[in-house]
C-alpha cells in the first residue's frame, strides 16, 4: 500500500503543532535548585562571562547550539515562499541536529530579504549560539551572505544548501565511480542548477580533480563571453565548460552552448539541482556507457529512477527517502557541526570539506549500483565526518 506522505505531514504538523520543544536539562524541585539555575546562583556565571566571554562557550547553551537561519526564499524545491512557510523545514532541520548529533538547533526565520539586513540581523543573533547554518536562501545572494558572515563572526557558518549537499555528492561520486570503474579527471560532467547547490558541487568536484564540468542554467550550458551571466555564473563560466575557452577547444573538448538534450550527449555523470522532470528518458539513452545520475531535485527528482533505469542508467541517486542511494545534506550537517562545536572550530574549510566527503565514502565498503551512500541512520556517519572537522 503506497503511503500519502503528504498528507500525513499535514496531519503530523496540525497534531502536534511542530516538531520540536524545548526541555530543561536540571530539574528545579526546590528552592535550593532554583537559587543555583537562577538567582543568585547566575550572577557569577554572568560575571564570569563579563570578564571573559569566551567563557560563553563553556557554560551556556552556546556551547551545543546552532541556529538555523532562513529567508524562505529558496526553500526545497519550492522556491520563493517567505518565512512562515520555510518555518516547518528549519523546524525539521533543527530536529535533525538533535536527532542525529545531539545538538540543540533553534529555527530562525528572517522576515526580510535584504542581503545586507540578514547579514546585520544574523551578526546580532551569533552571541547566542556556537555555530550559523543558513538555509534556503537564494543565489546569488547567498553566497555574499556566507562569505561575509564567515569573515565577521568568530563562529563556524555554513550554507547547507551548497556545502552539505556538496560534500555528500562527492562522497557518492567517489563510490559511484568505484562501481563503474571510472576516473574522475577522465569523465564528463553534467550540471542541472547554477544555484546554490550547483555552484557548490561544481567547486568541490573541481577540488577533488574533476576536469570536464558543464553546467546549466534555465537557459542552457553556461560558456565564457554568454551574455546575461550573474558574477558567480562569470565565475563558474572561467571553470567549466572548456572547451568554450580555446580555439582550437582544450584537449578536443566541444564547446557546449545548446540545451541539456545537447550537453549529455556522452556525458559520464548528470547532476540534477534544478527542476522536476527536465532529464528524460531519450537524453538518458545518449549518456556514456555505465551512465551515473543524480536527480535530487526534491520533492520531485529530474526524472524517476525507474525511467532512468530502463533508459539504461547504471547507477542512479535522489534526494529522496523512499528510493535507494538518497543523496541528502542530512548526511553531512550534523556531523560538521558535531565536529565545528567539539573542536571549536572557527572555520569550516574547503580542505575539511573533501576529506568530510572521503570520510563519509569509506563507510560503504564493498559499494554498489544500489549501494553508495550510507543510510542516515548509520551511527558512524556523524561520528566519522566529525573527525574530519579539526
Amino acid at each position: 500500500m503506497k503511503i500519502d506522505y503528504f498528507k500525513k505531514s499535514i496531519l503530523l504538523h496540525r497534531k502536534l503543532g511542530g516538531k520540536i520543544e524545548i526541555k530543561n536539562k536540571v530539574d528545579i524541585k526546590n528552592f535550593t535548585d532554583l537559587s543555583i539555575c537562577y538567582t543568585p546562583g547566575i550572577g557569577a556565571v554572568s560575571l564570569a562571562i563579563a570578564k571573559d566571554k569566551n567563557l560563553a562557550r563553556d557554560l551556556t547553551f552556546k556551547k551545543n547550539s546552532v541556529a538555523v537561519v532562513s529567508d524562505g526564499s529558496a526553500v526545497l524545491g519550492l522556491g520563493n515562499i517567505g518565512p512562515e512557510a520555510a518555518l516547518p523545514v528549519m523546524e525539521g532541520k533543527a530536529m535533525l541536529f538533535k536527532k542525529f548529533a545531539d545538538i540543540d538547533a533553534v529555527p530562525i526565520v528572517l522576515a526580510t530579504q535584504d542581503t545586507e539586513e540578514i547579514i546585520r540581523t544574523v551578526k546580532i543573533l551569533a552571541p547566542n549560539f556556537g555555530g550559523i547554518n543558513l538555509e534556503d536562501i537564494s543565489a546569488p545572494r547567498c553566497f555574499k551572505i556566507e562569505e561575509r558572515l564567515k569573515k565577521e563572526l568568530d563562529i563556524p557558518v555554513m550554507h547547507d544548501d551548497q556545502h552539505g549537499t556538496a560534500i555528500v555528492v562527492l562522497a557518492a561520486l567517489i563510490n559511484a565511480l568505484r562501481v563503474a570503474k571510472k576516473n574522475i579527471a577522465k569523465i564528463k560532467i553534467v550540471i542541472s542548477g547554477a544555484g546554490a547547490a550547483g555552484v557548490a558541487i561544481t567547486k568541490i568536484l573541481l577540488n577533488y580533480g574533476a576536469e570536464h564540468i558543464v553546467v546549466l542554467d534555465s537557459i542552457g550550458a553556461i560558456y565564457s563571453n554568454r551574455p546575461n551571466l550573474n558574477e558567480s555564473k562569470k565565475q563558474l563560466a572561467e571553470l567549466t565548460n572548456l572547451g568554450c575557452k580555446n580555439n582550437p577547444p582544450a584537449g578536443g573538448l566541444k564547446c557546449e552552448i545548446g540545451n541539456l538534450a545537447e550537453a549529455i550527449k556522452n556525458a559520464d555523470v548528470f547532476i540534477g539541482v534544478s527542476a522536476p522532470n527536465i532529464l528524460t528518458a531519450e537524453m538518458v539513452k545518449t549518456m556514456a556507457d555505465k551512465s551515473i545520475v543524480f536527480a535530487m531535485s526534491n520533492p520531485a527528482p529530474e526524472i524517476m529512477p525507474d525511467v532512468a533505469k530502463k533508459a539504461g542508467a547504471f547507477i542512479i541517486a535522489t534526494g529522496r527517502s523512499d528510493f535507494p542511494n538518497q543523496i541528502n545534506n542530512v548526511l553531512a550537517f550534523p556531523g560538521i557541526f558535531r565536529g565545528a562545536l567539539d573542536n571549536k572550530v572557527k572555520m569550516i574549510t574547503d580542505k575539511m570539506k573533501i576529506k568530510a566527503a572521503e570520510n563519509l565514502a569509506s563507510l560503504v565498503k564493498k559499494p554498489t549500483s544500489v549501494k553508495i551512500i550510507p543510510s542516515v541512520f548509520d551511527k558512524q556517519v556523524v561520528k566519522i565526518i566529525a573527525t574530519a572537522i579539526k
